[in-house]
C-alpha cells in the first residue's frame, strides 16, 4: 500500500481556519472522490515556530495516487469549493510516498 504524507507550512495565524476547511470541506470531498484519507490535523511540533499541518492518504499504487489526485484537483467540486481556503494559507508543502504494509496504514488511521 502507498502511504502519502503531505506536510503544510502555513502563514502565521491561518492554521485554525485551514484545519476547519480541511476537516469540514476538503476531507469530505476527498472521501466522496474515493480517496482514502488516513489522518489529518495539526502538527504537534512547530518547527522554528511555524504553524504546520499534515494530511495522510493511502492508495493501492503510485498510478492510483496520480490518477485520483489529478481527477480530484481538476474537479469542479474542488475548484469551485474549498480550494482557496486550503491553498491560500499554505506557504509551502511537501509530499512523500512510502510503500508500507496495510497494517501501518490502519495503525495510523484516525476517524473523521
Amino acid at each position: 500500500m502507498i502511504l502519502e504524507i503531505r506536510t503544510y507550512r502555513l502563514r502565521p495565524g491561518t492554521r485554525e481556519e485551514f484545519l476547519r476547511a480541511m476537516a469540514e470541506e476538503t476531507i469530505p470531498l476527498l472521501l466522496k472522490a474515493g480517496i482514502d484519507v488516513v489522518a489529518a490535523g495539526p502538527s504537534l511540533y512547530a518547527e522554528d515556530g511555524n504553524e504546520e499541518a499534515v494530511l495522510m492518504r493511502a492508495f493501492a499504487s503510485l498510478d492510483q495516487l496520480a490518477e485520483q489526485e489529478d481527477a480530484f484537483y481538476a474537479s469542479d467540486a474542488w475548484l469551485n469549493g474549498p480550494r482557496e481556503a486550503i491553498v491560500g494559507p499554505i506557504e509551502q508543502y511537501h509530499s512523500i510516498a512510502l510503500d508500507v504494509p496495510v497494517a501501518v496504514v490502519e495503525g495510523l488511521r484516525k476517524p473523521f
